[in-house]
């Protein structure tokens, strides 16, 4: 595999989506079908914690509704004035809602959402969406093997960064000692399309059980994130690479990361930005949120609690609400 070199560590192609349709009418990729396990269970699901569900401020509500179902294939699962929550197989995922205090998205130098990450049952279901997005001619903005995952980037109408990925499997993931190995190398689409046919588009809606696998920030500082998110909130640290820190619980690649590739020394973000507006981490053991709570505390940092949780902001304003289920 070719290692590649971009500076935000993806391969930002331009005008992908015409070259996706390109590979898919090729005649030269086998076209021939191979069998994909069904596994309905996310993994990164299976873990202590994990992110649950996402919340954007939004300015045009109908455009950014449109988008989700039409591109992520979620569905409308209560509409409400000056908002809506999407979501899929009965799980609310997106959380828009209308804001009037910001008509435009904010520089890319601030801190807040790098992107929102959504994974995948299967490979295939991954191969599905790629001719979805190819055959809709959805602008694309990058394609990555990361080793432990198989991604394609993309941005909302509203500039939020978008990951769509599926997971190579657990036994091929190598780690050494807490460090997973994870890299940036050319995805070989030409393999994941022998997974589905490539001459329909099927996907009119996401699988059932795709959720949000992982989200990534724009942070102003690397040590003041992995003191929120690894010493507060508790995940463990699962790589630092130049820019960037990846933390997960229960020895998942990463729940969240964190990089200053273009905020370095960003500080808190304006209050109704547009963008991020909260994330919810599920958290599965009552004595872990008993010590998040407890830590939190501790350090002196505001919380709102509620019966089942609590909500606290990150250094740069990002409410991060912690949920027992």
């Amino acid at each position: 595999m070719k290692l590649l070199s971009t500076p935000n560590r993806r391969t930002f192609l331009a005008s992908l989506a015409g070259a996706l349709s390109a590979m898919i009418a090729d005649g030269n990729i086998d076209n021939a079908r191979a069998n994909a396990q069904q596994n309905d269970e996310i993994i990164a699901h299976r873990r202590p914690m994990f992110i649950k569900a996402a919340g954007l401020l939004v300015h045009n509500l109908e455009g950014m509704i449109l988008f989700y179902q039409q591109v992520i294939g979620l569905k409308i699962m209560n509409r409400y004035q000056g908002g809506a929550l999407l979501g899929i197989g009965g799980a609310g995922l997106i959380e828009l809602v209308r804001t009037t205090r910001a008509a435009s998205s904010p520089p890319t130098a601030t801190a807040g959402l790098y992107h929102l990450a959504f994974v995948m049952p299967t490979r295939r279901d991954l191969a599905r969406w790629i001719v979805h997005a190819a055959r809709n001619h959805f602008q694309v903005s990058g394609l990555a093997d990361h080793r432990v995952t198989e991604s394609v980037y993309l941005n909302d109408p509203e500039g939020n960064g978008i990951e769509v990925y599926a997971e190579r499997p657990v036994d091929q993931w190598h780690w050494s000692g807490d460090q997973v190995d994870m890299g940036v190398f050319d995805l070989d689409v030409g393999d994941l399309l022998k997974l589905t046919d490539r001459e329909k588009d099927d996907y009119s809606n996401a699988p059932d059980a795709m959720r949000i696998g992982h989200i990534h920030l724009k942070v102003g500082e690397l040590t003041a994130a992995e003191t929120f998110y690894a010493g507060l909130v508790g995940l463990d640290v699962t790589r630092r690479a130049p820019g960037v820190v990846f933390m997960s619980s229960g020895k998942y690649h990463h729940h969240v990361a964190a990089n200053v590739w273009e905020s370095q020394g960003a500080g808190k973000r304006d209050e109704g930005e547009l963008g991020l507006a909260w994330f919810e981490i599920a958290v599965t053991d009552p004595s872990l949120l008993k010590e998040q709570k407890r830590r939190l505390r501790t350090a002196d940092i505001a919380l709102k609690t509620f019966s089942n949780g609590l909500e606290v902001a990150d250094p740069w304003g990002n409410l991060v609400r912690l949920i027992q289920i």
